[in-house]
């Protein structure tokens, strides 16, 4: 692995902030909308939606009740992994979906690469864990993979979509909200504690620091008739 700077993966994580993945996932469903069916357009919100509410409810599970996978450093979803693994291989395949078959799937594939590395750059950054990373890219990929599957025959179309348009949109959205930072951690943190009545919400290092001295520390010894044994008299 090269040895890139850290304001390099900083912008790479920009890239799957909501203020980017947001606006594409709109702008995916009007295209949709207006060149295919609205059905589909329906369809790939619907799949975005259930989606993200996986990713809260593991985030609200953890900052609200400390539910996580220590052994895995698991403390929720990552939500940039699986956000721009869903959307830019879908973004790349509604851009290209008027090309030949081979044209599309070489696409794809370079929309799972973005989606990787802004996956990867979440771990560079140290915002999220290995695992977590990893868990979030999978779900996004699922996501991507089970809409390309429903539309991918939905190239006979009365208003088929124009390639340079469609990439034009996407660029310029993406160029004008990368750098846009919306408070999501903060308002799912606010959520957690509004639900689970905590004064203050689980944080990573206090849960697994808590899980190391308890290992560390052994239990007291049971004062029962067991454990301790009777004074050895002297025989006489």
């Amino acid at each position: 692995m090269p040895d890139l700077p850290l304001h390099f993966w900083y912008l790479t994580s920009s890239l799957g902030g909501v203020s980017v993945t947001l606006p594409l996932t709109i702008a995916i469903a009007l295209w949709l909308a207006v060149g295919y069916s609205s059905r589909l357009a329906f369809g790939w919100i619907g799949l975005i939606a259930c989606s993200a509410s996986i990713v809260i409810v593991t985030k609200l599970a953890f900052l609200g009740w400390g539910i996580g996978v220590r052994d895995w450093d698991f403390t929720g979803l990552s939500g940039h992994a699986m956000m721009s693994t869903a959307i830019y291989p879908v973004a790349c395949f509604l851009v290209l979906l008027p090309a030949r078959t081979a044209i599309r799937v070489a696409g794809i594939v370079a929309g799972f690469c973005i989606g990787i590395a802004i996956s990867f750059s979440r771990v560079m950054v140290e915002a999220h864990s290995p695992s977590e990373a990893i868990f979030g890219c999978v779900m996004g990929a699922a996501t991507a993979l089970l809409f390309i599957r429903l539309a991918w025959h939905t190239t006979r179309s009365r208003n088929p979509l124009s390639i340079l348009p469609v990439m034009m949109s996407l660029v310029v959205l993406i160029a004008a909200f990368h750098n846009i930072h919306i408070p999501t951690h903060r308002w799912v943190e606010h959520i957690a504690m509004k639900v689970s009545g905590h004064a203050r919400p689980f944080v990573r290092a206090r849960w697994k620091a808590n899980h190391h001295h308890s290992q560390i520390i052994p239990a007291p010894l049971s004062r029962t008739h067991d454990s301790i044994a009777p004074p050895r008299t002297k025989s006489v």
